[in-house]
């Protein structure tokens, strides 16, 4: 095997263990409004809360992991992620109250 053929062996099974972590680390977020909700009726979600949150969080952890990967550490990695961070804050946020279009409340 080349050295090109074995970087990309190690990356797809380094991905694989990155889908895991972050599918692990969603479904550990998702168990907080999870137990919330047999302590209290103030959180109320519907499969479709739990649908929309699980493709968020999986979705803004993989591209972070990605960009994490990809870039160098230093300014531009850590400008990248944060830009990634926000961008789930406000989707996060616009689909729980809907600040600017309405869309989730």
């Amino acid at each position: 095997m080349g050295n090109a053929d074995t970087r990309t062996l190690a990356h797809g099974a380094g991905f694989g263990r990155d889908v895991a972590r972050v599918g692990a680390a969603t479904a550990l977020v998702l168990l907080a409004p999870l137990a919330a909700m047999q302590f209290t009726r103030e959180v109320n979600w519907t499969a479709l809360d739990f649908g929309a949150a699980a493709v968020l969080l999986l979705v803004a952890g993989l591209a972070c992991v990605r960009a994490a990967r990809r870039l160098r550490p230093g300014r531009a990695r850590l400008v990248t992620v944060t830009l990634l961070a926000l961008a789930f804050a406000a989707v996060w946020i616009e689909l729980a109250v809907g600040v600017f279009f309405n869309l989730g409340s």
